[in-house]
């Protein structure tokens, strides 16, 4: 199968509010695929769509070969979820929470056992294993409900910005561990505020705003829609900033943007590093940095966008009231494990 992930003309709308205009998407199998947008794009309403947790209203998409309207059961069996916040039940030990999710998909008391210290070595969570899950850190939280998505050993893994409000430490790890997944042949969806994320994991992204796509293809390839570089000037003086933007401005034909002390501006034009150095020493301007480099994929946001991506929050479908949904282990294994169904189940 070529792709394990294909959609075409996905819409969902709540109420008078657009989530998705008719969104395509084809993930190629064993691969990492971004979805990049600002709050309110759509992005988590498509994982909803494609994991079965919300039905569409026009559109059609297969997961594994098979339809989320009408072979859904079949997806849920192949695909595994982790949103935005951790959905573990935080008064059941580590062990306790995968050998619930084990158990909700059928396994004996036994491989279910067994599937859980399995996970938790893999996650390096043995030592916590027995420890209640409000003990473990936020980084141990999120490796946690990741082992948990796991337990059916899914095809299809749905990442909906998985690191949101962890440390760089733990974003690495998880990065990691993300990495190691695809060496073994899982396919990743990952939504992600986060550009660098985006840029390190993913083999092919889609830009996705007001419910649409609006570009896509490999993090190199957007890199180039821009003008493909970019010129930063920092000044010595502060004060000489109006005179390097009016500079920036006259050479290119392009708005320079400013960030603290520091110019930018893209360009496609090979002779304008040159001519800016000839023109700034002409006005007595010292540099203290002046480089020409690649567009980064923030720069390929703004310009598609026309705002910059915001990392700190979440991100639902705009204007939907929609609240994240629990979603531990292959979609649709019902809502969050607790003390009282854990013990029906040991």
């Amino acid at each position: 199968m070529s792709h394990a992930i294909w959609a075409e003309g996905l819409v969902k709308r709540f109420g008078s509010t657009t989530a998705l205009a008719g969104v395509d998407l084809a993930v190629r199998t064993g691969t990492v695929f971004g979805l990049l947008g600002p709050n309110g794009a759509g992005k988590t309403t498509a994982v909803r769509v494609l994991a079965t947790l919300l039905r569409p209203d026009a559109g059609h998409a297969r997961v594994q070969g098979f339809d989320v309207v009408g072979q859904a059961h079949q997806v849920r069996r192949s695909i595994g979820l982790t949103g935005q916040y951790a959905s573990v039940d935080e008064t059941l030990t580590g062990v306790e929470n995968l050998i619930m999710i084990g158990r909700l998909l059928g396994s004996s008391r036994r491989d279910a056992r067994s599937r859980a210290r399995q996970l938790l070595a893999e996650f390096q969570l043995t030592d916590a294993a027995d420890r209640a899950a409000k003990t473990y850190s936020g980084g141990m939280r999120r490796r946690l409900d990741l082992a948990a998505s796991l337990v059916g050993r899914p095809q299809v893994l749905f990442l909906d910005e998985p690191t949101t409000g962890l440390d760089p430490r733990s974003r690495n790890e998880l990065w990691e561990l993300v990495r190691g997944l695809v060496a073994g042949g899982v396919t990743v969806l990952l939504t992600t505020q986060y550009l660098e994320e985006a840029d390190q994991l993913a083999d092919e992204l889609a830009v996705v705003d007001h419910g649409r796509v609006i570009a896509g293809g490999t993090p190199e390839e957007l890199k180039a829609k821009t003008g493909a570089q970019v010129l930063v000037v920092r000044p010595t003086d502060p004060k000489q900033l109006p005179t390097v933007l009016t500079a920036l401005r006259d050479l290119s034909g392009n708005e320079p943007s400013l960030a603290q002390t520091t110019v930018t501006v893209s360009t496609a034009d090979a002779d304008l590093l040159p001519a800016v150095v000839r023109r700034l020493d002409e006005s007595g301007v010292k540099v203290g940095e002046l480089a020409l480099r690649s567009s980064s994929l923030d720069e390929v946001f703004l310009s598609l966008t026309g705002h910059r991506a915001d990392p700190g929050s979440g991100g639902s479908a705009a204007g939907t009231g929609e609240r994240p949904t629990p979603a531990t282990g292959p979609a649709g294994t019902g809502a969050q494990p607790t003390t009282a169904t854990m013990e029906g189940i040991r």
